[in-house]
């Protein structure tokens, strides 16, 4: 392979070295390399191809391709190709890191806050969930997160009781700290009726047919992972595929819009979404009731928490300040909406 006489863009001289023994192992001849994110993008001899890097991604790399070959049996192409080494292995180690390469997808990060935008990320999310169905995974091992739900939710509401505990022992409380505690019982109580009303749906039915099915989640998706090119929609990572209920990635994906401003927790935006999907994938009362749940949790509040209480993230103060009240500002939008969803449910459920 010839490395020579190539550009490499926001690259240390180690990592240009690294990527330059790492594609040793799959005969290819570099012409440039760049950094785009946490990722490596290589023009190359064989076009233009992405390097990964990860401390713990052998079975990623190797469940990636095996997906992803098998997506294409299934007529769905919206993925990047994973590549093996001339050994046919599915990654290189180096160090104490493990390296994979996939095809490069030349196309735009998907702007979500465009709704017709996010209506075609959810057309690509449908089409993926109908194309794993039929995937034989018994070639391949998933973390299974079946029935774990109920757990998330209770350990979550446990923390915002150990952030209230930490605060009151606190000597000297700062601006931050007196605020937050103001609404730790709000919020502790929505995340006890997300609780509630997630134990009295049917997941445990549910998750036990996933189970038998062995229902393939992305686990992943949002903007970061979704690319545009013309008017297709890619997904570029399915290094987070898990074993769990399908309409929880559709959850998840709402649950991170409807914070954004140009939704302002609009309900009528989320009914756009969850319809547009089911054009795709039949979407029953009982998803509606899961995705209802997830948005109940005050998820955001919670990881807030989190960041200032247990990882201590440094932040500054006013940082700390300006997350939590745009958390705040919402809580009156998010209540209507949880209202709104709830109709929808019952008119839904008299339609049956």
């Amino acid at each position: 392979m010839s490395v020579k006489n190539y550009h490499s863009d926001r690259v240390t001289d180690k990592e240009r070295n690294i990527i330059e023994i790492v594609l040793h192992h799959y005969d290819i001849n570099i012409h440039n390399i760049s950094k785009v994110r946490s990722v490596y993008k290589v023009e190359s001899d064989k076009g233009t191809l992405c390097v990964k890097r990860a401390k713990n991604g052998r079975r990623k790399a190797q469940n990636g391709y095996y997906l992803v070959e098998n997506l294409k049996k299934n007529n769905f192409y919206n993925t990047a190709t994973y590549f093996r080494t001339y050994r046919g292995k599915y990654y290189v180690e180096y160090g104490k890191h493990i390296y994979y390469v996939t095809s490069w997808i030349d196309g735009t990060e998907c702007n979500v806050s465009d709704i017709n935008e996010a209506i075609g990320c959810v057309e690509l999310l449908a089409k993926f969930h109908n194309a794993v169905a039929s995937i034989d995974l018994s070639n391949i091992k998933l973390k299974n997160n079946l029935k774990n739900w109920p757990k998330i939710f209770y350990s979550n509401v446990l923390d915002l009781e150990k952030f209230k505990s930490y605060i009151n022992r606190k000597v000297i409380r700062t601006q931050f700290d007196n605020l937050y505690y103001d609404y730790i019982d709000m919020y502790y109580h929505r995340g006890l009726t997300a609780l509630t009303f997630l134990n009295s749906s049917n997941y445990y039915k549910l998750s036990k047919e996933a189970n038998n099915q062995k229902s393939i989640c992305h686990n992943s998706f949002y903007y970061q992972n979704i690319i545009k090119k013309g008017n297709q929609y890619y997904l570029i990572d399915l290094d987070s595929v898990i074993i769990d209920l399908q309409i929880m990635d559709l959850g998840n994906f709402i649950r991170r819009l409807m914070s954004k401003s140009e939704y302002h927790w609009d309900f009528s935006k989320a009914k756009i979404l969850i319809e547009h999907y089911s054009l795709f994938k039949t979407v029953t009362v009982e998803d509606l009731e899961l995705i209802l749940s997830l948005l109940i949790f005050p998820y955001r509040f919670w990881k807030l928490g989190k960041k200032r209480y247990i990882k201590h993230k440094s932040w500054s103060e006013t940082k700390y300040l300006k997350k939590l009240n745009k958390i705040l500002k919402y809580s009156l939008d998010e209540q209507r909406f949880i209202e709104s969803f709830m109709n929808y449910i019952n008119l839904n459920s008299a339609s049956c």
